[in-house]
Parts: C-alpha cells; structure tokens; sequence
C-alpha cells in the first residue's frame, strides 16, 4: 500500500538531508530517511524512522519500503557517483517526485537527464542569496525562476507614510508590493489604500533586476 501524500524519502542524512527530514518532522509530516553511516543512523534515530541501508544498492531500497512514497529527497551530494546511483534506483522504482541535490551545474543535468523531477543546488542558492542581502537593503530574497524574484526590505523614504496607490511603485518601479508587516500587527496582503510606515516591512515581487533597483537606489 503507497504512503500517504503526506510522507516523505529522505536518502542521505548529511546537512542538508538532516535539515529536510528534520524540518519535515517539525511539520508532523511522516518521514523515513535511509542513511548507511551507523553514527548518523544513531544521532537521528530518535526524531524520526531512519533505516541503515545502502541506498545505491535497488533491493536494499526495494527491502526498505522506499517504492511506496509520492515524494523522496535524494541528500547524497558530494558522492556524484552515489548521487546518481540512489537517483536513477528512486527512477526506477517509479517514485512521482524526486528532489535531488546538486553541487554542480553538470551533476544536476546528470541528474535531470536520469530522471530527476527537481534538482536543487544548496550551496549556489544560500550563497546567491546572501550575497543580494549583504549587497544592499534586502532582509530577505527568494528567487523564483524566468528571473522572477521576492524580497523582503524595510521601506525606502521616499513611500513611506504614503498609500501604495500615491506612491504609484508599479508605475513609477515595474515591482509590486504584495505585503506589509506592521510591527505587533498580523501579515497584510497590500491594497492600494494600504499605507506604508517607516517601521513596516514590506514584501515586494517581481523582475530580479527591477527589484535589484528598487532595493538599492
């Protein structure tokens, strides 16, 4: 019988598989990690179920139950060969979506091309991002994809104590504010009769270049 939709194969408990499962558990979500070092195995044998097995191996998958999960997340990153291997064993067992990490642009065409529904780069995509928010006054950035981006930034001068539809941003910028957050007041999704205080956060989206601009003039 399938898992739920709900549950989640983690294979691989490095740092960025650990955080996956983790976060997951957090968010009662079920999840099943299959790790063959006995210490990781060890560690996080408490959190969540966990089974020590050699993913790269397709019977000890098969053994562990991995072909009844929706979703599985492939951790295994700076091993390419093993990387390729668990992936191309999840492929082959028919597994909906698989997420797999990355640590190189070519491993993640190796990973598409063998069946990978998601490749994920970990380090390109934190350092990219903290380098959008030490470079200027973003507190936070998410890039999307075809160049679609949100970021999140305090106000600049020139809009605040206006309303969205005075300061005219998507006329005068080609961005849209989406969101303000007051300090001690819930999440607002903005209007155009929504004002803007110099202690408000604002959510923005749009192009990456024109938010780029609009965050550092």
């Amino acid at each position: 019988m399938a898992q739920d939709d709900g549950a989640a194969l983690i294979v691989g408990l490095g740092r960025f598989g650990s955080a996956i499962a983790s976060t997951l558990d957090n968010l009662g979500r079920e999840v099943l990690a299959i790790e063959r070092n006995p210490d990781i195995v060890q560690r996080w044998s408490h959190r969540f179920r966990i089974i020590e097995a050699d993913a790269t191996n397709l019977d000890a998958l098969e053994q562990s139950g991995a072909g009844e999960f929706s979703v599985a997340v492939v951790g295994v990153g700076t091993q390419i060969e093993s990387s390729v291997l668990v992936t191309a064993n999840l492929v082959d067992l028919k597994i909906p979506q698989i997420w797999a990490k990355a640590i190189t642009r070519s491993h993640g065409r190796i990973l598409r091309r063998i069946g990978a529904h998601h490749v994920v780069y970990p380090e390109y995509d934190a350092g990219a991002r903290v380098a959008h928010m030490v470079s200027g006054k973003m507190l936070d950035y998410i890039e999307m994809e075809d160049g679609f981006s949100i970021i999140k930034m305090h106000p600049p001068r020139d809009i605040q104590g206006f309303t969205i539809g005075e300061s005219r941003i998507l006329e005068r910028f080609g961005v849209t504010i989406i969101g303000v957050k007051s300090p001690g007041q819930p999440f607002e999704y903005t209007s155009p009769e929504t004002r803007v205080s110099p202690e408000d956060i604002i959510i923005v989206s749009g192009d990456s270049s024109l938010l780029e601009a609009f965050a550092n003039r």
